[in-house]
């Protein structure tokens, strides 16, 4: 009984933790608080369900624990109690709720949106934010998320305090924007979900090419968005993009761990039913006016996966796709992505041209992609002994192992090879 009371917590924390926080931060207006009792509700529930049986609702069961200790907590501590009294008032002026009578059960968002939109607020810096949201949202442990990071635990401590620290002075509060902020603010809940993932697509270092864990954890984060916001093409087009990249996941190694190119993937191992939903969700990304970068990037990536290989990929409107992402989003990243699909399009030369010009780019000076993007290039044309200094570079910047033996490998390949 005892190992399956510990499962069911497990189960329903992850399913309920983000509801259950959201709604003790909406009752009572403080992150800290809300996470402290959560965690006593949790640790009341692995002493009691296996004594007493799992009860029938246990996600009511934790919030009314977790409310009943938040209460006790604050009758204990008047002062506390106080602060948090004058904090919900000034929440309440700044944004007062709607009468009761004006809108219906269906027309409120889930309370999760509160969360989101905070650990996403602009007020916060980058990497507080991505912090925030794994310990809130995710429910990462500190540790964890340190980890995804690869820095210090003490170092991330000192990030997630400072970001409940600047919600706290900042007087941030927990509500979902209007409509008139929720374009500018969607972009950020956006970007840094979009941020986990891509740790976990492309891990920045240590033994595995990839997190799954991470990018998982990203996708499910986007699911609860999209349940939230179904009309918001963005989120659609998010969702879309990891889905279709993530599909890719299983063919990316080797059964020895080496990492797999794009081009010598077994398109057999990708999930079809994951690409499927994807398709299904670029069309909506799409449908309904201009699209955002999102439903673009979704919309390159849905090409690679409908190709039957390399050769049949329809290059030249990928190109165009990544032209309007350009003007979308201009920056380093995608016109060196640009760059290879140029490559693909119009040949070695052609897309070697266009990363000679991004060399320059001090953003991308120590970004391996670029580096090794050249090296295989110069390796096409023949210029060997150029290719190799390239690798080298390369090598010296990537973080991951499996990354750093790939490599290795084709600087060996080029190092063998006469120049032409």
């Amino acid at each position: 009984m005892e190992g399956r009371a510990a499962t069911a917590v497990e189960a329903v924390f992850r399913e309920e933790r983000g509801r259950l926080l959201a709604a003790l931060v909406r009752r009572f207006g403080d992150l800290d608080l809300a996470e402290e009792v959560t965690a006593e509700a949790i640790e009341a529930a692995l002493v009691h369900w296996p004594v007493d049986g799992v009860p029938p609702k246990p996600g009511a069961w934790l919030m009314t624990t977790a409310r009943r200790k938040a209460v006790d907590r604050l009758r204990r501590d008047q002062t506390y109690a106080a602060r948090l009294a004058i904090l919900q008032v000034e929440a309440e002026r700044a944004a007062p709720a709607p009468p009761a009578d004006s809108r219906s059960a269906g027309d409120l968002p889930d309370e999760r949106l509160l969360l989101f939109f905070t650990c996403s607020h602009p007020a916060l810096p980058a990497e507080d934010r991505i912090a925030l949201s794994l310990r809130c949202l995710a429910g990462l442990t500190t540790p964890e998320v340190a980890r995804a990071f690869l820095v210090p635990v003490a170092t991330m401590a000192k990030r997630i305090v400072r970001g409940k620290k600047k919600i706290r002075e900042a007087r941030i509060p927990f509500r979902v924007p209007d409509a008139a902020e929720l374009p500018e603010r969607l972009a950020g809940v956006l970007q840094v979900i979009y941020s986990i993932f891509t740790e976990g697509y492309a891990a920045s270092s240590g033994p595995d090419l990839q997190r799954l864990d991470l990018a998982e954890e990203a996708i499910r984060l986007a699911r609860i968005l999209r349940g939230l916001l179904p009309a918001e093409r963005e989120v659609a087009g998010l969702l879309a993009l990891m889905l279709l990249i993530h599909a890719r996941r299983d063919a990316r190694t080797g059964p020895d761990g080496r990492m797999v190119l794009l081009a010598d993937q077994d398109r057999g191992r990708w999930d079809q039913a994951m690409i499927e939903e994807g398709l299904t969700l670029v069309h909506e990304a799409l449908a309904g006016g201009p699209a955002g970068p999102y439903g673009v990037q979704a919309a390159i990536a849905a090409l690679h996966d409908e190709a039957a290989d390399l050769a049949t990929t329809d290059w030249p409107q990928i190109v165009a796709l990544y032209d309007v992402l350009l003007t979308l989003t201009p920056s380093p990243i995608v016109a060196l992505n640009r760059a290879a699909a140029i490559a693909m399009r119009d040949g070695p030369q052609a897309g070697l041209a266009l990363l000679d010009e991004l060399a320059d780019d001090p953003r991308l000076r120590g970004y391996h992609p670029l580096h090794a993007a050249r090296a295989d290039l110069l390796a096409d044309l023949g210029r060997a002994t150029e290719a190799a200094a390239a690798y080298r570079r390369a090598l010296e910047l990537a973080g991951t192992e499996p990354e750093r033996a790939h490599l290795r490998r084709r600087l060996a390949v080029v190092e063998s090879r006469p120049e032409l």
